[in-house]
């Protein structure tokens, strides 16, 4: 798949930017959320292959360097999902590409670059890992399942929320993780190495390539009332599918004590 190799190309700049990054050169966007000129010229390279692929497409990207207008088809474009671990030699840190209409998102690949494993999907044709199908994990219960939960940057709006979901699945789940990438999450829930990944506040162009993937791959992708996934909703909560029902079911309850503030 020629979207496939453009985020490979993007990974492999990614892996030699990282060897004489200059961390004098990072920008910070919003209190805890960082930009680097790799970011940028990583979205630039990208953008520049895509628009080869699909002329007629427009662009969603996290750096703005590209936008849509009326375009029929849109590219949503993660040139690295991960900057914090990128800055700091940590893993992991991803590419993430989507092609999205108005209604749906019809492909989705994710490139984990510290990794070498590209994930991607396309509408009905299934998914897939450096050429592989994949499936999600089966685990029937919450308590025995692995979830992710990510930490949204906006610690001034979103600390309160953030801790009590924290609070409310610590110890109601098998175990709990966070990898600072929310694309290579989604990813692992895809190929059943995750059960389940939960996110109150999250950019679309972080979860559009892994919302088709973990559908391909046999998961569930809904708001936190269950709501069948909008493509331009903000919380998320994905998994195998079998767990779905009673992954929303918690945050249907963490919500109702939220309101009330009753978790401290």
């Amino acid at each position: 798949m020629a979207v496939c190799s453009a985020a490979r190309e993007t990974g492999s700049f990614l892996r030699t930017e990282r060897e004489s990054f200059d961390e004098g050169r990072i920008e910070q966007k919003h209190s805890h959320d960082y930009v680097s000129y790799v970011d940028k010229s990583a979205e630039e390279r990208l953008v520049e292959q895509l628009r080869k692929i699909l002329p007629e497409a427009g662009f969603v990207t996290e750096e703005g360097l590209a936008g849509k207008s009326s375009e029929t088809y849109w590219w949503v474009v993660d040139p690295l999902d991960g900057t914090t671990n990128f800055i700091h030699r940590n893993l992991p840190y991803a590419v993430s590409v989507a092609l999205r209409t108005a209604c749906e998102v019809l492909l989705g690949v994710i490139y984990d670059a510290t990794a070498d494993e590209c994930f991607y999907a396309w509408k009905d044709g299934g998914a897939y890992l450096n050429d592989n199908p994949i499936s999600v994990n089966k685990s029937h219960t919450i308590d025995s399942a692995l979830l992710c939960l990510e930490l949204p940057y906006n610690v001034n709006a979103y600390k309160t929320f953030a801790l009590q979901l924290i609070n409310h699945f610590y110890g109601r789940a098998g175990g709990i993780r966070m990898n600072g990438s929310a694309a290579v999450a989604l990813a692992h829930v895809a190929a059943g190495r995750l059960d389940g990944w939960i996110e109150h506040y999250i950019g679309f162009w972080d979860y559009m390539a892994g919302l088709i993937i973990i559908r391909e791959a046999g998961g569930k992708v809904t708001d936190f009332k269950g709501k069948e996934f909008c493509i331009d909703d903000v919380d998320i909560v994905a998994s195998n599918g079998v767990i779905h029902d009673d992954l929303v079911e918690q945050t249907r309850e963490f919500d109702r004590l939220a309101e009330k503030k009753t978790i401290v």
